[in-house]
């Protein structure tokens, strides 16, 4: 796959380079400028520090803004960091406003850990491995890294200057002791730095491949990996924070509990815990077990001379050792700092699609991490309406119908013939709005997230060329960008997700599209008894829908826009049998004929799944259906399926519905209608903001097991 450059942030091509050469000298020189320069970011912070720790001494447990406070105690909730009959019992047992409700969350977070706490962090600690340098035929300790997907190890870039130094060192896996305390059988495997390496020295951090065991099998299947998130919320100032490395290159040591965090700054962040020189390249995880900062260096004590310090307060010399100096506290690098700097990076597409493998939460899944500008949007059907594609800055589409039938891929990917034997075959079915991605860089992605979701179950991954690909998204999104509308263009000055609304209500082909959102929103909970309008400006005009669409969207975590036109896209694909039969027919273009058929599906493409499994030809048999954010329990989509009503699917022998309840697309789950037959519920909580995305449906063990187990099956 080639290589990529370690990146400077500024430096020229040649002082990149020498801050890279390999000699033993040059990286004991980056470890002390990551080391001063770590200092300096101290001395900098010494206001903002002072400040928490006054507050800390008056008894504010976080010391952190209420907006932080907010998202961390959300972030605890959501992704299961506390029992919520401990919730239940300290949050509710006096009236509590809400930052003090938040407090309390997180506080109970640091102190009242459930079992789980213990054999997550196991789990968290089988992926950090030692770093071993071979020089001189000698086996020296090195640093520490950890893996963030099957493929890739992380560590500092003082530790992994560049490729020519990562290929004399290696990893040790399994470098520790046992319950019994007797060191355990370590596992060692080559780093691959020709196949991925990725540097950036003022990040201090590397990202290295690591070559596949003797069987096949990457790391990450056999001991795991981190699961990397972009977003907020994983920490505040004052929380606990936990970190498993190998100090002075001993046996695998963990930092608990006696620690705090100091300072948040844009790109590191500061706190109290008791680490080593080997522990550089250690993950800084919250008591969720997420990586919340790549650890990276100590911070010595100064004097005003700017010389560092012994503990005897005496001045450091080169000659006393890293033992001597007076340590007083130790610097991370934010992991969403590292991870925006990888999304930037412009890397070849197998780079990218390894990149990709850290899944959703890390922002560098092939939909959104490459740096090149996103083709524009065809989605909308409305003349005049302008979509904001990026927040804040409107863009009016004026794509006519012969454009939109020039641009897009129209064909899908068939798997290879000897996938699972030839006599089983994976099949992905896609949603609306996927008409200006690549149908290979799509499967890559569904296929990124399943394995994730494997690993986690302890079954084997998959390989996405042994993944069926069918693709509609061109084919659907000529057929909505040619219908052109016969209602007045909305104006400019009244523009909104509410307008289009009004005006795709108007198109509807059978008139049910209104019917539809108000289904949704009821079922959603909104009360049917209010107001039918809002007031306020425009009200005259989108009123009438703008109530529907603010409900569900302040129910959930899509956006009016984004209901707005997955509902138009269902009624339209409903309604008219000319793109249902389109639809279909491109389905049918990239399918199997013969052999048992495992049939996962998502958003819209649970529907046209539904319709499809009336059309199958007679050699293939559905033994799983998999529908993930789906619409289905909605009247007014069951209703309209060429098979009407709830019903069970034809032929499927199981079939497994899973949802997350901030989906708002998924908002008729559970499928509670006894005609739906027996079928197999999973609720699952999908990250923030990507409540909808299909590679977080499939991250979960839960519905990646029922996939896996049926694909590994005997016959």
């Amino acid at each position: 796959m080639g290589r990529v450059l370690a990146e400077g942030n500024g430096d020229s091509e040649s002082e990149a380079v020498d801050h890279m050469s390999v000699t033993g000298r040059s990286n004991e020189e980056l470890h002390e400028q990551a080391v001063a320069e770590a200092a300096q970011r101290y001395e900098d912070s010494t206001a903002e520090r002072e400040r928490v720790e006054g507050r800390m001494a008056a008894g504010v447990r976080f010391p952190d803004n209420p907006d932080a406070l907010a998202v961390r105690a959300e972030r605890i909730l959501d992704r299961g960091g506390l029992s919520p009959s401990a919730v239940v019992a300290d949050i509710h047992g006096e009236a509590l406003d809400l930052p003090h409700t938040n407090e309390r969350i997180i506080n109970l977070s640091n102190e009242l850990q459930a079992w789980s706490f213990l054999p997550r962090g196991v789990r968290a600690g089988a992926t950090v491995a030692r770093i071993t340098l071979r020089r001189d035929g000698r086996e020296l300790p090195h640093g520490t890294g950890f893996l963030v997907s099957p493929r890739l190890m992380m560590t500092n870039h003082h530790v992994l200057p560049d490729e020519g130094f990562a290929r004399q060192c290696f990893a040790e896996f399994n470098a520790q002791v046992t319950v019994d305390n007797v060191p355990d059988t370590a596992v060692r495997m080559e780093l691959d730095p020709g196949t991925f390496f990725a540097a950036d020295r003022r990040l201090d951090f590397a990202l290295v491949a690591v070559t596949p065991a003797q069987d096949g099998r990457p790391p990450g299947e056999i001991f795991g990996w981190n699961r990397l998130s972009v977003q907020l919320g994983k920490l505040v100032l004052g929380e606990k924070v936990n970190i498993i490395g190998h100090p002075d290159g001993r046996l695998k040591e963990i930092v608990l509990r006696d620690n705090s965090v100091l300072v948040r700054l844009d790109d590191f962040v500061h706190y109290l815990a008791d680490t080593r020189p080997g522990n550089s390249g250690s993950p800084v995880f919250n008591d969720q077990w997420e990586v919340v900062a790549l650890h990276h260096s100590g911070v010595p004590k100064k004097d005003d001379q700017g010389r560092v310090l012994r503990k005897d307060g005496q001045p450091w010399s080169q000659g006393d050792g890293d033992d001597a100096i007076d340590w007083v506290a130790n610097e991370g690098v934010r992991i969403s700092s590292i991870l925006k700097h990888l999304a930037r990076l412009d890397l070849d597409p197998g780079r990218r699609a390894l990149l990709a493998e850290m899944g959703p939460d890390s922002g560098l899944d092939q939909s959104t991490a490459a740096p090149a500008p996103q083709p524009e949007r065809i989605t909308p059907a409305v003349p005049g309406i302008t979509t904001p594609s990026v927040p804040g800055v409107p863009v009016t589409v004026t794509m006519t119908e012969s454009d939109a039938r020039t641009r897009g891929p129209k064909m899908g990917r068939p798997a290879r013939g000897t996938a699972f034997g030839g006599r089983q075959h994976l099949v992905f079915l896609h949603g609306r709005d996927q008409q200006s991605k690549k149908p290979e860089d799509l499967r890559r992605s569904w296929t990124s997230g399943l394995n994730q979701g494997l690993t986690l179950a302890a079954l084997p991954t998959v390989d996405p060329e042994d993944v069926w690909f069918p693709f509609y998204g061109t084919r659907l999104a000529d057929l909505v960008s040619g219908r052109e509308s016969t209602a007045q263009p909305v104006g400019l000055d009244e523009v909104s997700a509410a307008a289009a609304a009004e005006v795709f209500a108007a198109e509807s082909p059978t008139g049910s599209y209104e019917q539809l959102l108000y289904e949704a929103a009821a079922r959603a909970g909104m009360p049917q008894n209010g107001p039918a309008a809002t007031e306020g400006f425009g009200a005259g005009l989108v009123g009438t829908l703008h109530r529907p669409l603010s409900w569900l969207a302040a129910r959930s975590d899509l956006d009016e826009w984004t209901i707005a036109t997955f509902l138009r896209d269902v009624d339209l694909y409903l309604g008219d049998s000319s793109v249902r039969q389109a639809v279909l027919d491109s389905v049918l273009e990239t399918m199997p004929a013969t052999g048992e058929l495992v049939l996962v599906t998502h958003s819209l493409g649970t529907v046209v799944g539904m319709d499809l499994l009336t059309r199958l030809p007679d050699g293939l048999d559905p033994v799983l259906l998999v529908t993930a954010g789906s619409p289905l329990g909605l009247d007014g989509v069951n209703e309209r399926l060429l098979a009407r009503g709830p019903h069970r699917p034809p032929k499927v022998r199981d079939w497994v519905n899973v949802w997350c309840p901030t989906d708002a697309v998924a908002v008729g789950c559970p499928l509670e209608d006894e005609r739906w037959g027996k079928l197999t519920q999973l609720a699952v909580q999908n990250g923030r903001d990507r409540a909808h995305k299909i590679e977080e449906y499939l991250a979960h063990a839960g519905p990646a097991r029922e996939i896996g187990t049926v694909l590994t099956r005997t016959a």
